[in-house]
């Protein structure tokens, strides 16, 4: 079963690549075990998704529609909960 990985992001926000790239990582080790979306909340579409997941500030990390992460975690925090 294919993990969705959707991370909620802004273009003014300083924290926001860092969690890309934690996330990228993920994918390079994990490979098509997860299946990763990038959300841009600048979009209202995904803006309206980040906010029916309560989502107060980015970056934010969901995991199969759960946000799991405020901010950007290590690789090895993300690794934890994918696996």
């Amino acid at each position: 079963m294919t993990t969705k990985v959707e991370v909620f992001t802004s273009p003014s926000c300083p924290h926001c690549p860092g969690a890309i790239r934690v996330v990228e990582e993920a994918k390079e080790k994990l490979g098509d075990k997860i299946e990763v979306e990038l959300m841009d909340i600048s979009d209202p579409e995904k803006r309206e998704k980040a906010i029916s997941y309560g989502v107060m500030a980015v970056p934010a990390i969901a995991i199969n529609d759960e946000i799991q992460f405020v901010g950007a975690p290590t690789l090895e925090q993300l690794l934890e909960k994918l696996e």
